[in-house]
């Protein structure tokens, strides 16, 4: 018999499969057409923020071709994470419209890294995702770097995810260290605040 408490592990590991490979046959045009309008809504919805923490999508995650270069709108300072060699703490560093390839394939900022504490001056935090429920519980990729980078962010941030129209589910598994968001953006409904509950 399974244990309980890896029960959430386990849901989320079948959950993540299904949504990666939905992901990856999407056409590119609809892509294209996404990317736009997140990017769009994103923009609108982060307004008036002075300092934006914000990640790379990869080709298949929503606004990729777009993000990060349409936050630079914001006249905002803009934080992009780096992936360590080796660990799961996030480095940060400023985006100047440059980017490098890092690890596992995925672009980052090329400036001074400025340690995992630098994403408590951001005002916003757009957090990747694979879903995201009506409380704002967010589904990862896994390797939990953004659950440890959050444990920096200010408790007053507004945290954003990015996902497809049909990845805002009803509900997902969730574990005691997972810290909802504030917000959602998808590309047919833009930008929904969330309401939680205590």
């Amino acid at each position: 018999m399974t244990d309980p408490a890896e029960a959430p592990a386990v849901v989320k590991d079948e959950l993540r499969d299904f949504l990666l490979s939905r992901r990856r046959a999407r056409p590119a045009a609809e892509r294209a057409t996404a990317a736009d309008a997140v990017a769009s809504a994103l923009l609108r919805g982060l307004d008036g923020v002075r300092t934006l923490a914000a990640f790379v999508p990869d080709p298949e995650e929503p606004g990729n071709g777009r993000l990060p270069a349409a936050y630079t709108e914001l006249g905002a300072q803009i934080l992009l994470p780096v992936i360590p060699t080796t660990g799961r703490t996030l480095d940060w560093a400023a985006y100047t419209g440059e980017l490098e390839p890092g690890r596992f394939g995925l672009h980052q900022p090329t400036g001074p890294r400025l340690g995992p504490t630098a994403i408590g001056h951001a005002d916003a935090v757009v957090v990747p995702a694979l879903a995201v429920d009506h409380l704002g519980f967010r589904l990862g990729r896994g390797g939990g770097y953004y659950d440890r980078a959050l444990v920096h962010a200010r408790p007053d941030a507004v945290l954003v995810t990015v996902v497809f129209d049909e990845e805002r589910l009803a509900e997902l598994p969730r574990e005691v260290h997972d810290r909802p968001v504030t917000a959602v953006v998808t590309p047919s409904h833009g930008w929904v605040e969330l309401a939680h509950h205590g």
